[in-house]
């Protein structure tokens, strides 16, 4: 809700965030003796540190353990976190928020604004080379690109704290989702105190010093990792589990075996078993709607010489059925993709692209026919290449369809190779692929979020497409009352030059125990935190 204030002229509305939710547990219920949730994830998280983690996995370790300005609800709105509200001046360039006063740091050091600006600082600042520093960027703070460039001292970053618990931000320009975007970890805390005695070892349980509802205990690489409550967290009162328990366990189908079993509260589900898991288990299947997309991205850079061409990058592209891949290999109430963009994006309108209104025969036979106009095909040069993705059972399986699919229609050959997670986000983010695997959730609700990844300054484009004319639509949608006309253009060219293959859109496929109850099964950023859930007795 947003009020006028007379109190400072500058500033024109007051934005009061929806009072936040802890576990909200009904009455009546019969709480579990022990509250503790496991569950199971794929690979190794990338890192602990707010500043520094680039996994979705790592994303929900890090919102335990640490606390931003706004967190979200079960329906993916934004919440108190350590701010309570915020005000934005007349020309909305500038955000002041105000935070609470009874926000700690597990060592009982009051939260302040100053630990916000220090962490802000740091996610810009050159030296750490923070994979998401250009997420800052992409927030509008004022000087936040000249200082990722190098240009210009951390200190010159628009964000500033006239007292402990005020917070004050200044845009470059003004950016209407603002608000929306400080929920993500990048922009959380971090405690400088802690990093300056133990450099890069700071996040080590033994060291590590937080201000979310959790703090590490333990944490063994490419094993396990448990966090447990924090008794200085200013909501602990309302929190409910005791202990969160994250098991890495790199096989969908052990995963599933353990989950039966009892030993996890939650997993994937494997690809293709849903429909007969959701029968055999109705209340604890799900397949929820996910603000996230699947593709493969060209390397457009110093890929093959054959990736130069546009005609065999849609030909490739145009050759791929998606609905088999949906319908018949996972089976998880996935969505056909044509665009980059999901249609579950807040205010997005999809537009029409033409090879979407195809039928999957018309585009095998332009495929066949663009392949053979860049010189390649039965009657031209033989195609090659490889496509990397990293190790995962449904990611094996849509590379092999993929390479059958390709080889059938269009007598391509394609060597498949998969890597460990870490190695795999390395080798993709050098360029040393041809094609890969590539897949982005939300960071905030908004298509930007997505199609911001394809302009040429994007950290997180791993193929180094660039064209002029993306980067300015997307630069002019910063500001846009409707921005549907410039994204729907954007969507038009990435169509026609297909710079990466929009595969699918996610659904979430998950095995819940139904003893685990609060999940935000209404929330598209399937966003969750352990302080809002809560264990049943069975």
């Amino acid at each position: 809700m947003k009020i006028r204030s007379a109190i400072i002229p500058m500033l024109l509305s007051t934005t009061l965030v929806t009072a936040a939710f802890a576990a909200d547990v009904p009455d009546g219920t019969q709480l579990a003796a022990e509250q503790v949730f496991t569950y199971r994830v794929l690979d190794e998280f990338s890192s602990f540190d707010p500043q520094v983690v680039e996994d979705v996995n790592g994303s929900e370790v890090v919102r335990d353990l640490f606390e931003g300005l706004y967190n979200q609800n079960a329906d993916g709105e934004i919440v108190p976190g350590v701010a309570l509200s915020h005000t934005v001046s007349e020309d909305n360039k500038t955000y002041t928020f105000t935070l609470r006063d009874d926000a700690k740091w597990s060592d009982g050091t009051p939260v302040t604004a100053g630990d916000f600006v220090y962490a802000w600082q740091r996610a810009v600042e050159p030296e750490l080379a923070s994979p998401y520093a250009w997420y800052m960027e992409l927030m509008s703070i004022e000087n936040g690109a000249a200082i990722i460039a190098g240009e210009k001292p951390i200190t010159d970053l628009g964000v500033s704290a006239p007292d402990d618990h005020t917070l004050v931000v200044q845009l470059s320009q003004p950016l209407p989702y603002f608000a929306k975007m400080v929920s993500h970890a990048t922009t959380f805390p971090s405690p400088k105190w802690v990093i300056d005695e133990h450099g890069s070892e700071w996040t080590r349980p033994e060291n590590i010093v937080s201000n979310g509802a959790y703090v590490l205990t333990e944490h063994v690489p490419k094993e396990r990792s448990v966090r447990e409550r924090n008794e200085m967290y200013w909501d602990n009162d309302k929190t409910v589990l005791d202990k969160v328990v994250t098991l890495v366990i790199g096989d969908d189908a052990q995963g599933l075996t353990r989950w039966r079993a009892g030993e996890v509260d939650k997993t994937e589900i494997p690809s293709g078993q849903y429909p007969t898991l959701k029968e055999e288990f109705p209340d604890e299947a799900y397949a929820l709607p996910r603000l996230c997309n699947y593709y493969m991205t060209f390397n457009v850079k110093n890929g093959p010489e054959p990736f130069q061409d546009v005609r065999v990058r849609q030909a490739l592209s145009y050759a791929l059925d998606r609905d088999v891949i949906v319908d018949r290999v996972l089976q998880g109430g996935q969505f056909s993709a044509y665009t980059f963009t999901p249609g579950a994006t807040d205010g997005f309108e999809v537009p029409e692209v033409d090879y979407a209104n195809m039928t999957q025969a018309e585009r095998d036979a332009k495929a066949k026919e663009l392949l053979a106009e860049a010189g390649y095909g039965p009657d031209g040069e033989k195609l090659s290449f490889t496509y990397l993705y990293n190790t995962s059972e449904s990611h094996q399986q849509i590379a092999i369809v993929a390479s059958q699919m390709w080889k059938q229609k269009l007598g391509v050959e394609v060597t498949l190779e998969n890597q460990e997670w870490k190695v795999f986000l390395e080798t993709r983010g050098n360029q040393n692929f041809e094609l890969a695997r590539g897949a982005w959730c939300g960071d905030y609700n908004e298509a930007s979020t997505f199609l911001d990844l394809l302009t040429t300054q994007s950290g997180y484009n791993d193929g180094k497409f660039s064209n002029a004319r993306v980067d300015e639509l997307m630069a002019e949608a910063k500001s846009s009352q409707d921005t549907n006309p410039l994204y729907a253009e954007v969507e038009a060219i990435l169509a026609a030059e297909m710079p990466v293959i929009p595969i699918y859109h996610y659904s979430t496929n998950i095995m819940l125990s139904d003893s685990i109850q609060g999940w935000p099964i209404n929330n598209v950023e399937q966003t969750w935190y352990a302080k809002d859930l809560y264990k049943v007795a069975e």
